[in-house]
Order: C-alpha cells, then sequence, then structure tokens
C-alpha cells in the first residue's frame, strides 16, 4: 500500500523574502515579496511521472551559454540566473538597458559574470540534474549523437562536428518543478512587458532572410532587399543569408547581383561581395542559431511560423513584411522597406515576446511479462492490463519507466492530436499536472497559444486571445458532447495528452501544422511554455489597437450593421 501523507502548505518565513544578497536588488513587486509555496509530499501518490518531476528535486543546473548569441535571450539567461534564488535580477534588468545602451547582442560585462551567477552553478555535477531517474541517461543519449553529427561550415566548406556547448543538454520546460516553471514564465513575462516599452539598439551585422515558400514571385523582392543590404552605399558591410536554393535561380541570379555591386563600387573591387552573400540550410538553423544577428521574412503568417519551426531553439528578433494573405504577424509594409529598415538598425526595434510551447512525444514502453506461481498456470506468464491514468496519476512502481521521450519541437501555434487518416473519433485523455481533467470522444483537441488563437483554435470555437496573455487554449474538435466547453489555462501548467490503451484507434499529432507523428495506445504528448520564447518585431506603439485591429478588419469580428435610434415624433 503507497504511503498516502496528506500535502501540505509552508509558509516561508517573511525574512527569507526580505533578505538579499549582496548585488542583488529586492523584489519588484510587493505581491511577490511574501510568496506563499506549495510543497508536496515526494511520497504522495499523486507524484510527477515520466514526464515530470517532483517539487522537491534540486535545482536545474543549466549550461551556461555564450552571451553573443543573441541579446533577447541573453537577457532571459541573466534574468534567470539572477533570480534563482528569487525575482530580484527583474529590477537588473532595467538598470542594466538603462546604463547601457544596446548595441549589440554581446554582454560588455563578461568579466562581471560571476557577480551576478549563482554559486549552484559552480562546481556543477551532472548527476544534481532535475528531471526523473532516467532522464539522465536519456540525456546523455541525445547529447552523444547530436555531438557526433557533422555540420557544414558556411563559410570554409569544411564539415565539423558539432560543439559540446550546444542545446543537446538543455533542460526541457517540462522537466521543471512547477515553482521553476512559474518562476520562468513570470520571468519572461516581465522580461517583454519592459522590452515592450523600450527600443533595442542591436548591432546587427549578419541578416538572415526567409522568403515564402512557393511563390516564385517574391524572389524579385529578396534580390531587391539583398542588393539594399549589400549595396556599398549602406555605412555597415552586412552579412546577408538566404535560401539555398536561389544559388542557382535564374530569378535571383546571384553571380549578375554581385557584378552589379561591383559595378556600383566605380571599379573599386574589394573581393568580399561573395563572402558577403551566403546562403543558409535548416541544419545551420538547428545547430548554429547565433550565426544570425536578425531576420527578414518576406511572406505572410506561414512564412513567420516556417521561421519559427527552423529556429527551434534561439530565435534572432524576426522583422515580418507583409506580403501574405490576412497578415497577423506580419506588421511591415514591403513598399517602404528601405525607411523601415534603416529606422530598426539606426534607432532600435521594439520587440514582443511571443510564448512558444515546447512539445515532446512521450512513447509507452513495453512491459515485461510477469510470471504466475500459483495453481497449475505457474510456468505461463501474464501481461497485465494498463492503464494511461493509472500511469499518469498514479505512482510509478520502483525504476520501472513506463515511457520514454521521443522528440520534442518548439512551436508558436498550436499543438493538435486528431484523429487523423482514421475514419472513427479519437479517444483522448487530457491531464494538467498531477492531475486527471477530463476524457474526450471528439475528431481531436486543440491546444493553442495566444498567437495560434486565431488559427485552428478559431475554427475549432475556442475564444481569441491577445498575445500578450501567459495562457494556454484548449479547445476541442467536433467534440460528440454537449458539454465540452474551450478552457484557458495558466502558463505555468504542464498540460499532457494521451490515447488511452483501450482506445479503438491510434491518433496523430502535429506541431503548427507540421511533422505529424502517429501516437499509439499509451502514447501521449506534454505540453508546457516554453524556456525560448518568439521574438517579433513589433512597430513602434499601438501595439493592442493593432491586434484589434487585425481582427475587426482581417476576420470581420463582431461586425453588424449598427442599429438605429429613435426619432422624436413632430407634432
Amino acid at each position: 500500500m503507497a504511503n498516502s501523507a496528506p500535502q501540505h502548505i509552508s509558509l516561508p518565513s517573511r525574512d527569507q523574502f526580505d533578505a538579499h544578497e549582496e548585488g542583488h536588488s529586492s523584489a519588484s513587486d510587493s505581491e511577490y515579496q511574501h510568496a506563499l509555496e506549495v510543497v508536496f509530499d515526494a511520497q504522495n501518490a499523486h507524484r510527477r511521472k515520466s514526464s515530470l518531476v517532483t517539487a522537491d528535486t534540486p535545482a536545474a543546473t543549466f549550461q551556461r551559454r555564450k552571451n553573443t548569441e543573441c541579446y533577447v535571450h541573453a537577457l532571459l539567461e541573466s534574468q534567470r540566473k539572477s533570480g534563482r534564488a528569487s525575482n530580484s535580477g527583474l529590477e537588473g534588468i532595467a538598470e542594466t538597458l538603462a546604463s547601457r545602451r544596446i548595441a549589440s547582442g554581446k554582454d560588455e560585462t563578461d568579466d562581471k559574470e560571476d557577480a551576478v551567477v549563482d554559486k549552484k552553478m559552480h562546481n556543477h555535477n551532472e548527476e544534481e540534474d532535475c528531471g526523473q531517474f532516467d532522464e539522465t541517461s536519456w540525456r546523455d543519449t541525445f547529447k552523444a549523437k547530436d555531438a557526433t553529427q557533422p555540420v557544414e561550415d558556411d563559410a570554409s566548406g569544411k564539415v565539423q562536428l558539432q560543439p559540446d556547448g550546444m542545446d543537446a543538454g538543455a533542460t526541457h520546460s517540462r522537466l521543471l518543478t512547477k515553482k521553476q516553471l512559474s518562476d520562468m514564465a513570470w520571468g519572461v513575462r516581465e522580461l517583454s512587458k519592459r522590452l515592450g516599452s523600450i527600443r533595442l539598439k542591436l548591432k546587427v551585422r549578419t541578416v538572415f532572410i526567409l522568403t515564402k515558400v512557393h511563390d516564385e514571385s517574391l524572389i524579385a523582392n529578396t534580390r531587391e532587399v539583398t542588393r539594399w543590404l549589400l549595396s556599398p552605399e549602406r555605412q555597415v558591410r552586412y552579412t546577408v543569408f538566404v535560401e539555398e536554393n536561389l544559388r542557382d535561380s535564374k530569378k535571383f541570379d546571384a553571380k549578375g547581383l554581385l557584378d552589379e555591386l561591383e559595378e556600383a563600387e566605380e571599379g573599386k573591387i574589394n573581393g568580399d561581395k561573395h563572402k558577403r552573400l551566403r546562403y543558409w540550410s535548416s541544419n545551420m538553423c538547428r545547430t548554429r542559431p547565433h550565426t544570425f544577428d536578425f531576420i527578414i521574412t518576406l511572406g505572410g503568417d506561414g512564412t513567420v511560423l516556417y521561421a519559427s519551426w527552423l529556429f527551434q531553439r534561439i530565435v534572432p528578433p524576426v522583422l515580418s513584411f507583409a506580403l501574405g494573405s490576412l497578415g497577423f504577424l506580419t506588421k511591415f509594409d514591403f513598399g517602404d522597406f528601405e525607411k523601415q529598415l534603416t529606422t530598426a538598425f539606426r534607432d532600435g526595434v521594439t520587440i514582443s515576446l511571443r510564448l512558444r510551447f515546447e512539445g515532446t512525444v512521450m512513447r509507452s514502453q513495453t512491459r515485461k511479462p510477469k510470471a504466475v506461481t500459483d495453481g497449475e498456470n505457474g510456468d505461463e506468464d501474464t501481461i497485465p492490463e494498463r492503464d494511461l491514468v493509472e500511469e499518469l496519476v498514479g505512482e510509478e512502481m520502483g525504476d520501472e519507466r513506463t515511457h520514454r521521450p521521443d522528440g520534442t519541437y518548439e512551436i508558436l501555434n498550436d499543438i493538435v492530436v486528431d484523429r487523423g487518416p482514421n475514419p472513427t473519433m479519437s479517444s483522448i485523455e487530457i491531464f494538467g499536472d498531477d492531475e486527471h481533467f477530463t476524457s474526450v470522444q471528439a475528431d481531436g483537441v486543440c491546444v493553442a497559444t495566444p498567437t495560434g488563437s486565431t488559427a485552428y483554435n478559431l475554427a475549432a470555437g475556442g475564444s481569441l486571445c491577445h498575445p500578450e496573455n501567459p495562457v494556454i487554449l484548449v479547445s476541442a474538435i467536433c467534440a460528440h458532447t454537449l458539454s465540452f466547453r474551450p478552457i484557458i489555462l495558466p502558463d505555468t501548467i504542464v498540460l499532457r495528452l494521451g490515447v488511452p490503451y483501450d482506445a479503438r484507434t491510434s491518433s496523430w499529432a502535429s506541431f503548427d501544422g507540421r511533422e505529424r507523428v502517429e501516437l499509439n495506445p499509451g502514447d501521449y504528448v506534454t505540453i508546457s511554455a516554453s524556456r525560448y520564447p518568439f521574438a517579433n518585431v513589433m512597430p513602434q506603439g499601438r501595439r493592442s489597437e493593432d491586434w484589434v485591429n487585425s481582427i475587426s478588419g482581417k476576420l470581420g469580428w463582431n461586425t453588424r450593421q449598427r442599429q438605429k435610434g429613435y426619432k422624436e415624433w413632430s407634432t
């Protein structure tokens, strides 16, 4: 019989929150100065399972990153480190932005980094990482796999091995404790509010251009932007990366473009034009995102989603020109791109951090049959019936793990679990943290970010949500019930959608409309707030008004003929 010790609530002493270490400021908001922490007994039957951790697990020890990767994510890293023991690091963000004129993705205070790094970062021991006991072996396996993966160097063309400091060993948000996940989500929200009221003056040297696929009419636009960036009239010698398939494109005409630039310099040949026009691949985006300082997209919302898909970890600031259909994420007019880019590079940009989800596919592991030792059937083995609810909410027995991870994806719009090509409805179990929410009989379930609330979530009858809201939207797709209503959950919850073992058919999961994965009975998907938000460049001011105008003008929100008023009769 499992020990069912009751849950208890511990209220930390006032001194714990009032005291602060030297070099750190106090918490910025009074509502967080005297927080109430809920602690769950580790022996409780409702403990976190194969994709979650208990609340008393040692704090995560993340790999230290270079501050040259991306300035926005460098701010997140420094905020996380300084705010590990408290939320005091948030005030340091404001002081940093005010004292330093932000002109580079490089932190100019590298020599002072140790002053704000928690002491637990030193003398790092891999065995103290948080997570289930078998997560260490999983991470070591993935790290060894990625460490030997060849990566083509863009400059020399040589094949190199992926460096050890990549994201292979990064801790996923689904492995964070409830407190760690809450602190991470709250820190991203606080930084997003601060970034929305200032202009980041970035030192841009390398520009990544992403063009809408299957639209040859935009190749000419790509060539025009590339020529403008490489023009000798620019004071900064930008390095421009365009898609690999444009290398031999006749419309893009890379050789002719370089010849035009050489002629524009009046015969002054410096020989670096071919070096400053380079080509990117999806493998480069995944393994070396820090290569790029700025992203320019030419297309619609789908092109922006593709940029998020390419950069599965760090996403450089993305400026999107409206060359598509709806344009919820594309706020800049291409007809004035020279002025827009000049202003962005010279005066700085306003950035909105969009919430992304981290989705992980968890595969059910086959159990070993148990021998029956009583009666005449003592030599026979039996496989006990399995219950997904019991495995995800009940107590795990011994060291036997029920599931293993099989792929993690960072998404900007939504994660959909549906019936796929099956002719019958899907049977889906929904869990939140350590609680079983409900069982759904429907064509599927859509879990959307606030950014994706106007996509599939809208078609499924979900609520429209402003992109700055830190929430998770859950909507059923054609549910076979009259009572299922869309629900809105906080972004500090770890959601799990699974296929029960007794389901008649399998289900399929898609991530931002890509990478459809079959979920067999017993498999499930974990969904949590990502540690890597999407840095979207916004026009100066009118952020909320732009979103309301978008849903009104492009979706016809609350469009109705106005009712006439009463008129007085003339006597």
